[in-house]
């Protein structure tokens, strides 16, 4: 556990290194963080910390810099951050969120983010419940079985599922009769909280065919309805940690390309209430210690139905992006509950 004085100097640190972009030494420490130690006390605290591994000292430098696990410390326990008024960010010059077609509202959202962070703006598109219509099992081998899901549009898509047991043609169409009786016209997300409560009163065998189910149908929402939408990538091009690492940046850019990987963390994020913060690397979907994420879930009439955020180096204002994203998704939750 650290005492107060190195809560304070690892604080003053972290805040003098965001703001300015080189190590921090103990004369500069010692004067920023008002208290009043000798260098000698504060190299002794310094080297405390860089033997826990909130700091490093860079091999140019004397002065020490945050690790990931530094950032994640001063995020965790002392950082401070009050939400913007929506008049603060009418200030900035930035028109408002209309209601409007959601992908525009989106496109805005992700712009807006950008704009006021600098860096990226990345937002998930609104997910639509999947409802199906009818949904059939064919049994094309030992564990192999194709689920046919028939939306009520008429769209008919195809999964192939390998299922823990082997089921016979006559259970496969127990199953389905089972289902198209009594889940049908529901979402797959309705459909998968009631199996939670109704699962255990079933045979094991119905049951296991129901699990395959809803897994084929969550496979087709996530591949018909989730698309992310990315701004401001070439932000990073200015940013002074990575302006001299070309290696870094190709590695960026390719993510920015792969956005599958965006989406499941923005996805990740989306299960929990309020801002998330991923430093360094903690994500393990944005695997680069250069890189944070800060991304909050937005919602459309209290349901949440998507994600976004700003990726920007791990030197960020992390009080500043949190405002960012909380005012943002804000918005757009307000924006997109109007159409």
């Amino acid at each position: 556990m650290l005492d107060d004085r190195a809560k304070l100097l690892l604080k003053t640190l972290v805040e003098r290194y965001i703001a300015e972009g080189q190590p921090v030494g103990s004369r500069t420490l010692s004067r920023a963080s008002g208290l009043d130690l000798s260098a000698a006390t504060i190299r002794n605290v310094m080297a405390d910390l860089e033997e826990l591994g909130l700091i490093a000292s860079p091999h140019t430098s004397a002065g020490r810099v945050p690790t990931p696990k530094g950032y994640r410390l001063f995020v965790d326990t002392m950082l401070t951050a009050r939400p913007l008024s929506l008049d603060e960010l009418a200030a900035t010059g930035r028109e408002p969120l209309m209601p409007d077609q959601p992908r525009r509202v989106i496109t805005n959202a992700a712009q807006m983010l950008s704009s006021l962070s600098h860096f990226v703006g990345v937002v998930t598109a609104p997910r639509k419940p999947t409802v199906f219509r009818h949904i059939e099992f064919l049994r094309l081998g030992e564990r192999r079985i194709l689920v046919i899901l028939v939306a009520p549009d008429g769209d008919v898509q195809n999964r192939v599922v390998i299922t823990a047991h082997d089921h016979s043609q006559a259970e496969l169409v127990e199953a389905s009769n089972m289902l198209n009786t009594h889940y049908s016209g529901l979402s797959i997300e309705a459909m998968r909280e009631r199996l939670k409560s109704e699962v255990d009163q079933l045979r094991g065998d119905i049951a296991s065919l129901m699990q395959a189910a809803v897994q084929a149908g969550g496979e087709v929402a996530a591949e018909s309805t989730e698309q992310i939408i990315v701004s401001g990538e070439r932000n990073l091009l200015t940013v002074q940690d990575f302006s001299n690492d070309l290696t870094s940046l190709r590695r960026m850019f390719e993510l920015f390309e792969q956005k599958t990987q965006l989406m499941r963390l923005l996805d990740t994020s989306s299960q929990a209430e309020g801002v998330q913060i991923y430093i360094g690397g903690e994500s393990q979907v944005v695997p680069f210690e250069e890189l944070s994420v800060v991304s909050a879930p937005y919602q459309i009439n209290g349901q949440i139905v998507g994600t976004l955020g700003v990726i920007g180096p791990t030197r960020m204002a992390y009080d500043r992006m949190i405002e960012i994203v909380d005012i943002t998704s804000r918005l757009v939750s307000n924006a997109l509950s109007q159409n």
